[in-house]
């Protein structure tokens, strides 16, 4: 059996030198086996939810939460990142992303990134040749020229629960996150270091303080490998589960000497609080857009992070503002404009020492509050001691309705974002709001949660498959006046409802829904 076997590796052989195949080889090797083994950790805990078993504060690690450590501090070039600005790996959205005034750029191999072969490899081409200022380029007769001074670097590897299909390692299929990692770092690490930055990176979707430490394993075995100084490479861990909001001291102090800081991933957080506790009748959501940051568990949990972050030495960063520009209406643009500043505005108030955007017109909007609101490059000095917030404050659901109205928007929000996965664009403009995958995963899992617990709607009727049929056929409708009857028939909206509606209708929740689309890309 071949050790290391890629599929389409032709296009590539630049990339996948045969020290690059040894050191990914490696990672599988050492890593692979803890990291299945940590997923199932986590089906064990679902368990535990489905009988009304809560999360809690851990009494193992009460030592670790009452210290009084620190962490390592922040290189000079994390010190101040009032503004981030996040979107996939292709090579128009880095050059936008890195000229557009924002401190740093979150290179997204994750929930913006459909991933395509081509869309991860050509990912790591592109931050290949941005790391040796190599990127610019033309299209349609306009150049696309890096500025001198540009944002700085982080990389969002895959979530754990990932595969990398197209490569095998010792027959198995290969991790996600280390394909993702280990590309990266090995091309790109030593240049960095010469550019007077670092590896800077992103870690998604983790769920306990025993992940963070496998990544801390990953990072101390990667940095011996390639000759890299220890405490090199620097991490912000997404909370963006719920179970990882009860850890967060846990996870900052296994991470502590590769530890940036932690950052409010609110749109997975609302999905993993409705799928961890999808089978509690007391925890139905209402309508997604009535779970707001300013709800109790949400802003307790923004908080909670601030405290934390701060206690410790590094930075806490706020959440998306998903909103785009509104071409050709002012009125609209103005009303989406305003709903950033104040998101922005209730976050540096909070304490938070930045946060995201989606789009680079909103760079300077968010900019503006935060300069206000915050004249040092941080603010990880106010300790907010006043932030008092106990279990029950992450765990309280708030009130609300759940209508007809929210439940036919996810049907049609969900299918647009999964048609718009499968053909291979992650980072999806849906009635002018910059969409993800955890767009589609709160819309599927709210409609997998109303339809099996039969909780009657506002209006008194259920989502019953009857209801659930006829409202898809209705929504469909809008969807291919809202495209365009073009792109709706050259589309792969039939795959993207059938998707959808067998997810909704299964008796076994799929924990992700981009491991089945996975196989359709």
């Amino acid at each position: 059996m071949e050790k290391f076997s890629i599929q389409h590796s032709k296009k590539y052989e630049e990339i996948y030198s045969a020290e690059l195949q040894l050191f990914l080889t490696e990672l599988h090797e050492h890593f692979n086996a803890e990291r299945q083994a940590l997923l199932d950790k986590r089906k064990v805990l679902q368990k535990e939810f489905d009988q009304g078993i809560l999360p809690r504060f851990l009494k193992e690690t009460e030592e670790i939460r009452n210290g009084n450590w620190v962490c390592e501090p922040l290189p000079d070039s994390l010190l101040d990142r009032r503004v981030e600005i996040t979107g996939p790996v292709d090579r128009k959205m880095i050059i936008n992303a890195m000229n557009s005034g924002a401190n740093c750029f979150m290179a997204d191999f994750e929930d913006s990134n459909s991933p395509t072969w081509e869309n991860v490899m050509d990912g790591q081409v592109n931050l290949r040749d941005l790391n040796n200022r190599n990127i610019d380029f033309e299209i349609k007769g306009k150049q696309y020229v890096l500025n001198e001074k540009p944002a700085v670097l982080l990389v969002r590897p895959r979530g754990l629960h990932l595969n990398e299909k197209h490569i095998l390692i010792n027959g198995e299929q290969a991790s996600g996150s280390l394909i993702d990692f280990g590309i990266f770092l090995f091309l790109n690490a030593k240049k960095q270091l010469e550019n007077g930055v670092g590896p800077y990176f992103y870690l998604p979707k983790l769920e306990s303080y025993h992940e963070s430490a496998w990544w801390n394993k990953v990072f101390v075995f990667s940095q011996n490998y390639l000759g890299i100084p220890q405490n090199t490479i620097k991490a912000t861990v997404l909370i963006e589960t719920i179970t990882a909001a009860f850890q967060m001291d846990e996870i900052i102090y296994s991470l502590k000497e590769h530890m940036a800081g932690l950052n409010c991933g609110r749109w997975d957080y609302i999905f993993s609080f409705i799928k961890k506790f999808r089978k509690l009748p007391e925890f139905i959501l209402p309508d997604r857009d009535q779970v707001t940051m300013t709800i109790h568990f949400m802003s307790s949990y923004s908080k909670l992070l601030v405290k934390t972050c701060h206690k410790r030495g590094v930075s806490a960063m706020g959440g998306m503002a998903a909103q785009i520009p509104v071409k050709h209406d002012e009125n609209a643009n103005e009303v989406a404009f305003a709903k950033v500043r104040a998101d922005k505005e209730r976050e540096v108030k909070n304490g938070h020492d930045g946060t995201w955007v989606a789009h680079p017109a909103l760079v300077s909007v968010a900019k503006e509050v935060f300069d206000a609101g915050m004249l040092t490059p941080n603010q990880i000095d106010q300790k907010k001691e006043e932030y008092n917030i106990a279990e029950a404050d992450l765990l309280t659901v708030p009130q609300g309705t759940i209508t007809e109205a929210g439940v036919r928007k996810n049907i049609n929000v969900g299918i647009l974002y999964i048609e718009s996965w499968l053909v291979g664009v992650g980072a999806a403009a849906i009635y002018n709001l910059m969409e993800d995958a955890a767009t589609a995963e709160i819309s599927r899992t709210q409609l997998w949660q109303v339809f099996h617990s039969q909780k009657p709607l506002e209006n008194g009727q259920y989502l019953t498959k009857e209801n659930y049929l006829k409202w898809q056929d209705e929504e469909l409708e809008k969807i291919k006046e809202y495209v365009g009857a073009t792109r709706y028939a050259d589309g792969n909206f039939a795959l993207a409802t059938q998707l959808l509606q067998d997810m909704v209708f299964e008796e076994n929740f799929e924990d992700f829904l981009t491991l089945r689309a996975y196989k359709y890309i």
